[in-house]
């Protein structure tokens, strides 16, 4: 038979399985860098839950229903604070001035409505727009202005805090002299729990809505990655800073309107000092102060932290200089721990990257 004639032979089908699809180095990348942040997240809960244990178990008073409420209370206005903090050092910045926001918005509010019938709404708002006039101010000096965080924001704090013992000259405001609506936002409740965490609450998760699910809001977490890759990458480094301090700044004012509504008596000089708590708990709750990783949960996490440990120490009847220790060594370990783990995730992107 000839060629011609001779039947076609078909080709077989390829059997053979096809090699498995490279992974997505970006996604893989974002993946362990989530895991490694969510694992301290957690590390955080489970040391705050030993402590709330332990002292418990020393105390069971720590634990009854006037306890949980005092808890709560002392740590939602610095919940709030954190969470406006931890905004700013995503970006690789710091606001040393919420303290003296604060101080200066409750003096102010407690002034405006002293002997008037002026409610919670107004002070609020009050709290906000003066919170916010002094982190526009902040914002443009670090963001347009180009001075260094460190220096505007120490800056502004001392100019506050003059400002503000020269308008009190040690006046005191009482509670007497507050409306009774003001008042009752500080110490009112529904079911049973507090209006105060509950505001943080809400902050604090419409904040991490935004970071999380908003085009801006990630921004922020890439400006403090790289600020040279995110300018390439087209970001408005400027407007997003300056944002960053608006949004810190007002929520200080909001913290000091609160301030005002929980304490009822306020003086020149309240919450001096906070600052350096308010980045404690924000680096100890896992927002590297280096910018661009954490979360305002951690942050949050990280200020129940500090305040339970105050709580727990005036249960137990240890010295209060305890407390400053414990945190400055906290600092230092979350410190250490986010140059460790900065390190091993470095490497570890690095070999997936050759992959």
């Amino acid at each position: 038979m000839s060629d011609a004639t001779a039947p076609t032979r078909q080709a077989e089908p390829d059997t053979r399985p096809e090699p498995p699809a490279a992974a997505d180095p970006d996604r893989s990348a974002r993946s362990l860098v989530d895991a490694v942040f969510r694992a301290r997240e957690l590390a955080i809960g489970g040391a705050l839950a030993l402590l709330i244990l332990a002292t418990w178990l020393a105390n069971h008073r720590f634990l009854d229903d006037q306890g949980v409420k005092d808890l709560l209370l002392n740590s939602s206005i610095l919940v709030l604070l954190a969470v406006g903090q931890s905004v700013v050092v995503l970006t690789r910045n710091i606001d040393l001035s919420v303290g003296s926001v604060v101080g200066l918005t409750a003096f102010a509010c407690g002034q405006f409505v002293k002997g008037s019938g002026h409610g919670p709404l107004t002070v609020c708002l009050l709290g906000i727009a003066i919170g916010a006039a002094c982190g526009l101010l902040s914002g443009l000096l670090v963001s347009f202005g180009r001075v260094p965080a460190l220096v505007v924001t120490l800056g502004m704090l001392y100019i506050i805090q003059g400002f503000d013992y020269w308008w009190a000259h040690g006046e005191q405001i009482n509670a007497a002299d507050i409306p009774d609506d003001v008042l009752g936002l500080g110490s009112g409740s529904v079911l049973g729990i507090p209006y105060l965490p509950l505001i943080s609450a809400v902050v604090l998760a419409v904040t991490a809505t935004y970071l999380r699910a908003y085009r801006s809001g990630r921004e922020l977490y890439a400006i403090g990655s790289s600020p040279q890759a995110a300018r390439l990458a087209g970001i408005p480094l400027r407007r997003r800073v300056f944002g960053a301090y608006l949004f810190s700044g007002s929520v200080a004012g909001f913290a000091g309107a609160l301030w005002l509504a929980r304490f009822g008596t306020v003086v020149a000089d309240a919450a001096n000092g906070w600052e350096l708590t308010v980045v404690s708990a924000v680096v100890v709750g896992g927002v590297a102060i280096s910018g661009g990783t954490g979360s305002v949960w951690g942050a949050a996490l990280g200020a129940l932290l500090l305040t339970t440990i105050g709580s727990a120490l005036v249960v137990l009847r240890v010295d209060s200089f305890w407390q400053q220790a414990i945190t400055g060594l906290l600092l230092l370990a979350a410190i250490a721990t986010d140059r460790v783990l900065h390190l091993r995730t470095t490497n570890a992107l690095r070999k997936r990257s050759r992959q």
